[in-house]
């Protein structure tokens, strides 16, 4: 009935093809409009959503912590050997950050902080040292100006009292002299003289010029004038002071006092005081500076010599000097030796700032980075740039090497086995065009089912491509047996076994094979679409577009292609007279005929044999699996440097030298990456006077301290920012910060273990910004949590920090009452990758088993035949097992990215051992002896078989070549599932067949 079944529907096909042909390429251009109509957007890994602790954890920070979202570049100056700490080198790296912020791409992306790095630090120094310098000489000078100024006012003072005393030693001489007596002439002679030489000696030695002198005379006569007075009240009375006048004279003098020093030097006097005040205002204008310009580091070092220089990035290095908020040596390697003056290499950070790009995407920072890296390369022989945008770039290119290279060679591998398996052009042809099919119905289907692309489809284009290749040469090689006249001798149409016309021989050929055709896409589309149910978004269009595609390949290689050869040929033999009857490939004697015979030969002798060997290895391959790598970490998928075989091409085959691999672990080996963290939020009560000891303990507890993914500080601690940090860094400003901060260390050990809250509190009110970092403060002045910010290893895995950092977590939980979750991006990675791969796991298993249950209930449904289900799938199995074994043996890891890759062992697994399985059963029906039904199985569609698997792991298998890691283990695993799956079809399968036949031999005896 199922036979009759495919004979109409054979029949019906090739009567109406021209109708086929054009309702299914109408139907294709609606589908593929899909494509154009809706545009699919890529899906990253964090669209996969797990609802964990950690993901929440990480969304709480997001929404109540001041997160810093700066793009970072890291500036490696390198040479090995020598010296990056030298006069010349520190100045070419503020020369190369003044042509960087001199660049308009660049200069839009940076942010406050811009450069950071030790050449910074050093002419930061340098040019203080300058300042503070110029400020004690202009104070220094201002200084000798003042003590002149009262010198001389010293001077002009002394004059008035000596005026005094003459004018005095005058009126004694009144008093006791008659003005005619010739004494009295020559004593008041001699005291004018005195007076005039006073006036000449005080001005002279006052520095008062003509003008000046003469104001100064005028005020030395108001003083003998008031002197006279004061000398005649006192002549007249005891008790001078009790005379109005006299107290009236005594502040006249005092403002002839005034006048005759200060008075006169009074713009002078001014002068000082606005210099002094300028000097105060200039001083505490730099101290509230951001700091000096580029231009004034350069010119700061540029004034020192070389030695000048060492001395201070010796006092810069010094680990017992006040840092403030950087220690300049992080910016050295880890093997820098506190208080050395020479490195071999050093790090400057440049902090960007954009969201120009779609999704606030930092596309402009990331274009930047690749200028930064140009202007780096013009200055520097040795060292790198890296960042995001860098890498980006060199994976793109790397990829696209990789094609250039590897794409002629799949080509030629590719067209050198299809024209061996068709031996025609034509067929060739029409094969990828339904393979065009195929691809035109996968975009379609995207576009109208609005999937996002992402990582875990990358698998279906290349699981199609197999599948299309394979039923492409099963209905043509099917064809070809059909018009040979060996397909079916029973069969009245092939009149007694010559094939005669193209529609008949289509007829005959599709009706044998369609039903496996449609077994192995149900089978396989329903297995793949089962995982539909999946709590993960993309599980569920990863279900729906695997059984989308494989139904676009039967609509394609079921229905289409083999209309279109109908038309194709007939026109061929017809007009042109193009013999169109070839032979199947594998069926007529030759190497490959005898090549596939060996599978009969093994069947026959040694199933057994064959069996356990499949076996022990399927057992040898899950025990390797249990210990496969099973963590996702991102370096795996930075390009590698070509080798020499593949740089000796010439152009445009020559690929770029890449090195951003090994600068990632330089990085990773020697630096902290300011851009790779992970976080701890900790909540309950945060207030409690044992917390900020319980971080510090970890934070300095060589479990921790000594982490290989977590980094460490100069001092061996492990390299963490929280509240105490941040407290230390505003202390180093604030005086109140700074006495609080005292204040509530009890311990001495500089962590403070009590009243917290008031601590936080003072934090708050100095600088909220940096305070909302690491705190979370309620409009009611309540702390509900805080925030850890562990520096981890770029290069890591996100599993092995996510480990390190839930170990952090977990010992302070042990030291204070609060919880603490570890989270961050590299912690959130490696919790959606596990439970990725887990789920992955998962949904083949589901997938293998309902393929098994509708393979079960077909081949009972069609042949009565029970464990026909089980035996057909079990080699499928065992590809898969020996896959993992492989991938455990050549340390390729099995996580996300891998996993979807291994899903065609699954999907052309089925498809081979349905189509091995359905020929047998048939051939089993028409011939008696074992030996022919096998013959006829392994050289009748074993030739299908191997051409489709030599086709797809030759074009895929290629991959391994790549220069970009992904693409070379998406080779490497591609072309061994390919090939496992087909040795598995090709050795097990016939065994347990044969198996299976003599089982129920004995049974029915």
């Amino acid at each position: 009935m199922v036979s009759d079944l495919a004979t109409r529907y054979a029949d019906g096909l090739v009567a109406r093809s021209k109708l086929v042909i054009v309702i299914l390429l109408l139907v294709t251009a609606g589908v593929a409009a899909g494509a154009v109509v809706n545009e699919t957007e890529d899906a990253g890994i964090g669209e996969f959503e797990t609802g964990s602790e950690e993901e929440a954890a990480l969304e709480y920070v997001e929404d109540n912590y001041n997160t810093d979202e700066q793009v970072v570049t890291q500036i490696v100056v390198r040479d090995k050997g020598g010296d990056v700490l030298t006069r010349e080198s520190l100045l070419e790296s503020l020369s190369f950050q003044q042509d960087a912020l001199g660049n308009e791409s660049i200069n839009e992306t940076v942010a406050d902080d811009d450069f950071v790095g030790l050449e910074n630090a050093v002419g930061i120094a340098a040019h203080t040292e300058d300042r503070v310098d110029e400020f004690e000489e202009r104070g220094e000078e201002l200084g000798e100006r003042q003590a002149e100024l009262e010198a001389r006012s010293d001077v002009l003072e002394e004059g008035i009292n000596e005026s005094r005393e003459i004018q005095r030693e005058y009126e004694q001489l009144n008093a006791t002299t008659d003005e005619t007596d010739p004494e009295y002439q020559e004593g008041a002679a001699e005291l004018e003289a005195q007076f005039e030489a006073v006036l000449e000696e005080t001005t002279a030695a006052a520095d008062l010029d003509d003008e000046e002198a003469d104001e100064y005379a005028q005020f030395a006569e108001q003083a003998r004038e008031i002197e006279s007075g004061l000398f005649v009240i006192e002549q007249t009375t005891d008790d001078p002071e009790s005379v109005d006048e006299y107290g009236e004279l005594q502040e006249r003098l005092e403002g002839v006092y005034a006048g005759a020093t200060v008075g006169l030097l009074e713009e002078e006097f001014e002068a000082l005081e606005s210099d002094f005040e300028a000097l105060e205002e200039d001083r505490e204008a730099f101290e509230e500076s951001d700091g000096p310009t580029l231009a004034e580091q350069v010119d700061a070092l540029e004034d020192r010599s070389d030695e000048e220089v060492e001395e201070l990035l010796a006092d810069v290095l010094d680990p017992d000097a006040d840092a403030g908020d950087e220690d300049p040596a992080e910016f050295l390697p880890a093997d820098y030796e506190p208080g050395d003056t020479e490195a071999d290499s050093r790090i400057t950070f440049l902090f960007q700032a954009d969201d120009s790009g779609e999704d606030e995407d930092p596309e402009a920072a990331y274009e930047a980075q690749l200028e930064v890296e140009s202007l780096f390369e013009e200055r520097f022989d040795d060292g790198f740039v890296f960042g995001q945008g860098i890498t980006d770039a060199a994976s793109s290119s790397a990829v696209g090497d990789s094609f250039i290279i590897i794409t002629p060679v799949a080509l030629v591998l590719v067209l050198t086995i299809l024209a061996i398996t068709y031996r025609d052009v034509v067929d060739v042809l029409l094969g990828l065009g339904g393979i065009a099919v195929v691809m035109a119905w996968l975009g379609g289907l995207m576009g109208w089912l609005e999937i996002p692309m992402s990582q875990l489809l990358i698998a279906v284009p290349f699981l199609l491509i197999g599948l299309s290749i394979d039923y492409a040469l099963h209905v043509v090689m099917r064809y070809r047996e059909a018009r040979a006249g060996v397909l079916d001798i029973g069969d009245e149409r092939t009149d007694g076994g010559v094939a005669r016309g193209i529609r008949t021989g289509m007829a005959v050929g599709v009706s044998g094979v369609v039903l496996a055709l449609a077994a192995a896409t149900f089978s396989t589309g329903i297995g793949f679409l089962s995982n539909v149910v999946s709590p993960l978004p993309a599980i569920q269009d990863f279900a729906i577009l695997s059984a989308g595609g494989i139904l676009a390949t039967f609509v394609a290689f079921g229905i289409l292609v083999p209309a279109l050869k109908v038309e194709v040929d007939r026109v061929l033999e017809n007009r042109f007279g193009r013999d169109r009857a070839k032979s199947p490939f594998g069926v007529s004697a030759g190497p490959i005929n005898r090549l596939l015979s060996g599978g009969v030969v093994l069947a026959r002798r040694a199933p057994l044999a064959v069996v356990f060997l499949a076996f022990l290895l399927a057992v040898g391959g899950a025990y390797g699996a249990t210990g496969i790598d099973t963590e996702f970490n991102e370096a795996d998928f930075l390009p590698e440097d070509a080798p020499e075989w593949a740089k000796s091409f010439p152009e445009p085959f020559a690929p770029d030298t890449y090195t951003i691999s090994d600068d990632a672990e330089y990085l990773g080996d020697n630096f902290q990456d300011p851009d790779s963290q992970a976080e701890i939020l900790i909540r309950g009560d945060v207030t409690d006077p044992a917390t900020l000891p319980a971080i510090e303990d970890t934070r300095q507890s060589q479990a921790v301290a000594g982490n290989s993914t977590i980094d460490s500080e100069p001092d061996g601690s492990a390299a963490v920012d929280g509240p105490l940090s941040v407290l230390e860094d505003v202390a180093a400003d604030n005086e109140t910060v700074a006495e609080g901060l005292e204040e509530r260390d009890t311990t001495g050990d500089d962590v403070p273990d009590e009243d917290l809250e008031g601590l936080y509190d003072l934090l708050y009110d100095a600088d909220p910004d940096e305070a909302a970092t690491v705190l979370e403060r309620t409009e009611d002045g309540e702390y509900e949590s805080a925030r850890l910010l562990v520096s981890v290893r770029g290069d890591a895995s996100a599993q092995s920090v996510a480990d390190d950092t839930r170990a952090f977590a977990a010992e302070i939980e042990d030291g204070a009452a609060v919880t603490a979750i570890a989270t961050g991006g590299p912690v959130t990675t490696a919790v959606v990758q596990d439970a990725l791969l887990e789920t992955l796991v998962q949904a083949f298993a589901v997938t293998l088993v309902v393929i098994l249950v509708f393979l079960t209930v077909l081949y009972w449904v069609r042949h009565r035949a029970l464990s026909l289900g089980a035996v057909t799938l079990a080699p499928v199995v065992a590809a898969l097992a020996w896959l993992l074994g492989a991938m455990a043996l050549l340390d390729v890891p099995f996580n996300s990215e891998t996993a979807v890759i291994t899903s065609l062992a699954i999907g052309l697994g089925v498809d081979y051992s349905i189509h091995f399985g359905e020929r047998f059963v048939a051939e089993r029906e028409r011939q008696e002896s074992i030996h022919d039904v096998l013959t006829a199985t392994i050289t009748g569609t074993g030739g299908a078989l191997l051409g489709s698997a030599l086709t797809t792991a030759a074009g895929f298998g290629v991959l391994a070549l790549a220069l970009a890691p992904p693409l070379r283990r998406f080779g490497l695993v591609t072309g061994l599932s390919i090939v496992f799956a087909f040795l598995a079809c090709m050795t097990v399968l016939p065994s347990l067949l044969v198996l299976r036949e003599r089982v129920l031999v004995r049974l029915n005896r």
